[in-house]
């Protein structure tokens, strides 16, 4: 029986921006339902492929489901013996590799559809990233919005600062100085986000801590707020430069713990696997 079509399940759910957990069997020992390399792929309301059924199946959408709730980006290794505790009766054993996918390292708010902005945008809904891009000028909009990318138009710009989960990367360029300063107030009121970025010049950041200080922001916000942002070693001027710098700092923001947990899970993978498979 084939068990080809979670690539495809795979592809139009990243195409959707919809969130799952793949499900592989990497080990059998005796008896099993299915063999080592069968897939599931399990979302929060829908299920593609099989794993071979029956309560091992069942625990294991639940188990996905779990991660899927908390948003873990982790993956995690479970073994299973197909005996009366499952309610099943195979008598064998089963490791399950469950691996988050398409879960957006990053929600992120692009302020500004000018020329940096239309040269970022692209650039971010190339990466794990679920962006709402947010302008109340509709002309400046490029007539393709690039996939995976929401155009938010809002004559009121600051209103969608609070529509942003916490945890958020906000990302400000508009075409106005004090609408920039009332996005940056708007935002570091909240101070539960996760990158800040202010496009601008170091005369621009003192003005604006100037000001911010007058409504009482406090010294360890402000300290929170990139200006200049992006990576200080690209000294281009063009907006595509510019851009990319910008990028590469929201990459290195949310890859700051990647691998931390790696040695731990490779340690997890050998206690898992028999002996004769630990190299």
């Amino acid at each position: 029986m084939s068990n080809t079509g979670w690539i495809n399940a795979l592809a139009d759910l990243q195409q959707q921006g919809e969130p799952c957990v793949l499900v592989t069997i990497i080990e059998e020992r005796g008896s099993t339902p299915r063999n080592a390399g069968s897939k599931m792929v399990v979302t929060r309301e829908r299920i593609f492929e099989t794993i071979g059924g029956g309560h091992l199946e069942f625990k294991a959408m639940e188990m996905a489901r779990e991660m899927l709730a908390s948003r873990s980006q982790d993956t995690r290794l479970e073994r299973f013996s197909l005996g009366a505790s499952l309610g099943q009766c195979c008598g064998g054993a089963t490791v399950l590799l469950f691996e988050p996918m398409g879960e957006p390292q990053a929600q992120i708010a692009v302020f500004g559809a000018g020329h940096v902005g239309r040269a970022l945008v692209p650039l971010l809904a190339g990466l794990p990233c679920k962006v709402r891009w947010i302008d109340s000028r509709e002309a400046e909009f490029p007539p393709m919005i690039p996939a995976g990318v929401v155009r938010v138009l809002d004559e009121e710009v600051v209103d969608q600062v609070a529509a942003m989960p916490a945890g958020s990367y906000f990302i400000v360029m508009t075409h106005n100085h004090q609408l920039d300063l009332e996005l940056t107030a708007a935002i570091l009121a909240r101070d539960d986000f996760t990158y800040f970025g202010l496009i601008g010049s170091k005369t621009k950041r003192a003005k604006f801590e100037h000001r911010l200080r007058d409504r009482d922001v406090s010294p360890e916000v402000l300290q929170r707020m990139r200006c200049p942002m992006g990576i200080a070693e690209v000294k281009g001027k063009l907006p595509v430069e510019i851009a990319i710098s910008i990028a590469g700092e929201v990459i290195a923001t949310y890859n700051a713990s990647f691998g931390e947990n790696g040695n731990q899970r490779g340690e997890s993978v050998a206690k898992l696997l028999p002996a004769s498979r630990r190299g």
